[in-house]
Formats: structure tokens, sequence, C-alpha cells
């Protein structure tokens, strides 16, 4: 301190504060402890669970506990579908210290390109991305072992499908996020999802548990779903299927097998298809379900239901003569015809020789009214009443609308719609005695009831026409197999291209039933454009029809009812379509 500084000299120093200065800053520092007070008070008592709530959106979150989904099981409890844990890898990209090795052997493990990895983690103003979701669990350990700064892990589920391809359009598959997105897991995605939990807890900024709170709401799991499928009848008829379209260069195929007591769904196969669980580039032509979403005009597999209708009705008798001469039909400016002059022919005969005009001849003793009540009854032009998604009604215009020739196309299968699962179901009035019987995809083991649209007596003489029809004489002759009597109708018909048909592109069908004097199955086929040198049903779909009843009525345990060997005339088998 400098004693020679007189501070008395100073005039800022010797000048006298007013009192009313220093009680003004006293007041106003009292005032601010006051304000601090009363706001703490407010903050503690008042706005506590304001402030609680804040905190809480900022550390505490809810986490969901998810349920294990419910698997998805064949007749005979194989599993088609279940859920098995699989981790996700997720990272905050402001944190990401990692050496451009350990970047590399990331990417190599996640089956991704370098580039995408590095974009996903370049983003530093993210706190969050998914690098990638349900990887095997192998592949997470390995990359738990890199200790990569900044990329963790997260516990999920991943939907597996051990039978692939041959089951796909059955099972259908789940998104990333597993909900059900085709098939099975969407049409039972409620019951298969079961009820996710939630468990309350605090969390850092790295997404770490502190602690938890509250109470913790526990999952209920999915419920299983136990098919009507029989996984072996399914392999098969897809592999048959799949050889068939190959053999004849066809476009696509489908096969559809149906108990015909119990009306349970064993077998619906398409090809092309695909692994549920390996979709990298599916493609449209895969995905679709055709032989419940796809329709086409049916051909001479309608014929069956038009002689039906007219012994139902009583206007004709399977031994009623039928004259088809010259093999030529001329009805409102249009002229139909028949493969050959099959001359006079029995109402039986011209179910085995599948003649246009006499299928013609018997529609015209009918009324368009009832013709169309009989559609009807048989579930054409409706949404089959069953638990799978993507089934259309198929055409079946109003009764009223319809001219002579229409009426008259109807009754060979054209002019009118319906899908491969249609036309199969409709056989069960044919195969049950007289019944429509309600089909099912769930295991059933009671028989069904149906609704009667013929007698049993005419069903039966029906089901003696099919059988004519799939024997040497018939239009189905390689429909025959070994030990069981079969019976069933071929279709060709021509694809519609616009508004006409192509004369080079067919679809060709067989749909019958096994053994015929007591049907235990029914078994519907359809080739979509075979272009290897045969196109007719009789020469296409038959042979499927054939190896697929034999097997299926082997693993059915059921008693071969006869002793011969198929007998085949010819195989240069031709049909009017």
């Amino acid at each position: 301190m400098n004693k020679n500084v007189l501070y008395s000299a100073s005039p800022l120093l010797t000048s006298k504060t007013p009192v009313w200065r220093s009680q003004v800053i006293v007041g106003g520092i009292a005032a601010a402890f006051v304000g601090l007070g009363i706001r703490a008070a407010y903050i503690q008592v008042y706005a506590n669970a304001f402030f609680q709530r804040q905190g809480e959106v900022r550390f505490a979150r809810t986490l969901e506990l998810p349920a294990n989904r419910g698997r998805i099981l064949d007749r005979n409890g194989l599993i088609l579908a279940s859920s098995v844990p699989a981790s996700s890898i997720w990272a905050i990209p402001e944190d990401v210290d990692a050496s451009a090795s350990q970047l590399a052997e990331l990417a190599k493990l996640l089956e991704m390109p370098l580039a995408d990895l590095k974009k996903k983690l370049g983003n530093e103003d993210k706190t969050f991305v998914w690098v990638k979701r349900q990887v095997d669990e192998p592949v997470a350990q390995k990359i738990h072992a890199l200790g990569i700064k900044g990329v963790y892990q997260r516990r999920e589920y991943k939907r597996k499908y051990p039978e692939g391809e041959t089951i796909a359009h059955i099972v259908g598959f789940t998104n990333v996020e597993d909900h059900g997105q085709e098939g099975v897991e969407l049409t039972f995605n409620k019951d298969l999802a079961g009820k996710a939990g939630s468990r309350r807890v605090i969390k850092d900024r790295l997404g770490r548990v502190v602690e938890g709170v509250g109470e913790q709401v526990p999952p209920v799991e999915g419920k299983d779903i136990q098919l009507s499928v029989d996984s072996k009848v399914q392999f098969f008829a897809y592999q048959k299927l799949r050889d068939a379209v190959l053999a004849n260069k066809a476009k696509a195929g489908s096969v559809v097998v149906i108990d015909s007591i119990t009306g349970e769904v064993l077998a619906l196969a398409n090809y092309p298809s695909y692994v549920p669980d390996k979709r990298h580039n599916l493609t449209g032509e895969q995905l679709r379900n055709r032989a419940v979403t796809d329709t086409f005009e049916p051909g001479s597999t309608m014929k069956p239901i038009t002689v039906a209708m007219a012994l139902e009705a009583g206007r004709v008798k399977p031994q009623t003569v039928i004259d088809t001469s010259p093999g030529r039909f001329s009805l409102g400016g249009f002229t139909i015809s028949d493969t050959h002059n099959y001359g006079v022919l029995t109402v039986e005969g011209v179910i085995q020789k599948s003649s246009n005009v006499g299928a013609i001849k018997i529609s015209q003793k009918m009324t368009p009214h009832e013709t169309w009540d009989t559609y009807v009854a048989l579930g054409y032009g409706q949404k089959p009443k069953i638990q799978f998604p993507g089934a259309v009604s198929g055409r079946l215009r109003p009764w009223k609308t319809w001219r002579p020739v229409e009426q008259a196309t109807m009754s060979y299968g054209y002019g009118l719609s319906a899908s491969l699962f249609q036309m199969a179901h409709s056989y069960t009035s044919f195969a049950h005695d007289g019944q429509i019987i309600p089909v099912t995809m769930l295991k059933s083991s009671e028989p069904a009831v149906g609704t009667q649209v013929f007698s049993a007596e005419n069903a039966r003489a029906v089901r003696r026409m099919l059988q004519m029809a799939a024997a040497p004489g018939g239009t189905g002759q390689l429909a025959q197999t070994v030990g069981y009597s079969v019976g069933g109708k071929s279709g060709t018909a021509h694809k519609q291209v616009g508004k006409g048909y192509a004369s080079n592109k067919y679809r060709a069908w067989f749909t019958g039933m096994a053994p015929i004097e007591s049907p235990r199955i029914i078994v519907g086929v359809m080739i979509d454009e075979p272009s290897n040198g045969k196109y007719y049903g009789g020469l296409v779909a038959a042979p499927v029809f054939s190896e697929v009843v034999q097997q299926t009525l082997r693993m059915m345990n059921v008693q071969p009812d006869v002793s011969v060997k198929p007998q085949i005339v010819t195989q240069t088998v031709e049909e009017s379509f």
C-alpha cells in the first residue's frame, strides 16, 4: 500500500452515498431470494408432476417386450413357420470409432457394400440408425467380438420357414417388424402375433438402462395355428407341378388337393414360387398365389356341371341320345365346333368325348335362370369362403343379361371365369353325393356338412361319366393311376388377349377325384401356356393329376380299389374347347 496517497482527497471516495440506494439494493437482493424461494416451492410442490413428466420424456422410456410369434404347423405337427432369436444392429453415428479394417470386416459380416455402411455411419447429426435388422446369431456374435465403439445390438425375433418354396404361397411371410404380409401369416396375424408387454425404464444418452421404474407388463405369447395342409402331400404336389411346367415349357401352374370328406385343403401349390425368408429380387410372378387369385375360362371342365344340372332338372338321363352331327352348331351368328363329328352320343358319351355341340344341346334344355342358380350354388361368381387372403370371385354375369349364345358357350366353359380353387371346390358336389361342402385351411377331423345341390343318385351318375372320361376312349386317359379308380374332366381354353383370344396360347386343366366309388380326394391341376408341342388338358395336366392322386392316397393309407394297371390306348388325346 502506498502511504503517500491520501484517499480522503478523492472526490469519488469522499462523496456520500444516498441511504435510499442502499435500501434499494438490499431490497432487490431480498426480493430475488423471495422469488427464488417461491419458484422453488412452485417447482417442488405445485408443479412437481409437470416437471417429473418432462424429466421422464427426456430420460424415461417404455420398452416393448415383444411376444414370441406363434408357430404355423401342418396337420401332423410339422413346423412350417417359427420364430428364432435374432439380433438387430444399430449405431450412434457420432460415437462410432472404428478402424478401416474393422469397418471392412463389419460390412463383410453384414453382407453389404462398404460404401453403404459408411454412408449409414457417416451422418453424425443422427443419434440413432439401424445398420441391419435381424442378423443370425453367429453373425451377431462375430460383430460383438469386433468391439466397435458406438455400434450396438438389440434382441429381436426372425421368422424361419423350413419347407421353403414348396409351402410359400400357403404360409406367406412377415415383414421386418414381424407383421404378417401374405398367406396364413396375414390371415391369422392377430392370433399369431400375441400381445406385446412393456417395461418402464430410465435410460442414459447411450440407450443403456439405468434403472427400472413402475410395474412390468409381461407379453402374451402368440398362438400356434395348425393347418389342414399335409406337408408331404404339398411337397410332392409342388415337385410334380414344377416338373410339368418345365417339361412343357409353360409359363406357370397350380395344383389344389381337397379332402372330399372333411373339406380340408391338403395341398395348394404354385410354380414359380419363392423362399419366404429369402425374398431378394422377388417378382410378382413368383408372389402370386395363382390357385386362388387368377381366374380363367375353365373350358370343358364345366361340361359335367352342365350335365348334372340337366339331370337334376329331369330334362335328360345318362342314356338320353344327343345328336351332335355334323360336329358343328350355329347360334346367333356364331358357329361352334367339335374336333370331330361324333354323330349320335348318349349324355354319358358327351362327357366322355367332350363334345361342345352335345353340351350346348343339353344346356338349351335349361333356362338361363336355372343355369345361373346352379352356378351360384356351386360357388361361381362369389368369393370363396376360406381363411386365405386374395381369393377372388371370378366372373358370372346376371342371367337376365345373357344372350342365347352366351348360355351356350358357358355350357362348355366360355363366357364365365373361375379360379382353380373354385373349380376344385365345385367338384365336391360330385364327390360328396351332391353336397357342396365348405372348405377350410385349418385342421378338422369332422366330416363336412354341406348344401345339397344335386341328388346323391345324380352325383353318382356324373362320377361314372367322369370315370368314362378318364378311361380308354375318353379325353383324360393319362389321368389313370395304379391301384386306384379315378374320374375327372380335362379342359383346354384359349387365353384371352384384350377383347379376343390368342390363337396359340392356352390354359390346360384337369379336375377330378379318386377313388371313384367313394371319393376321398379332389385334385385340380392347371398349366398356363404350355408351349412344347402339347397343350390339351388331357395331355399336359392329366399326368400331374395321376401322380398326385396316387401318392396322396398312399400317404393317406387309402386301400387300393382296383388291381389292374392303367389302360392307355393312345396319348394323342384331343378334346373340344
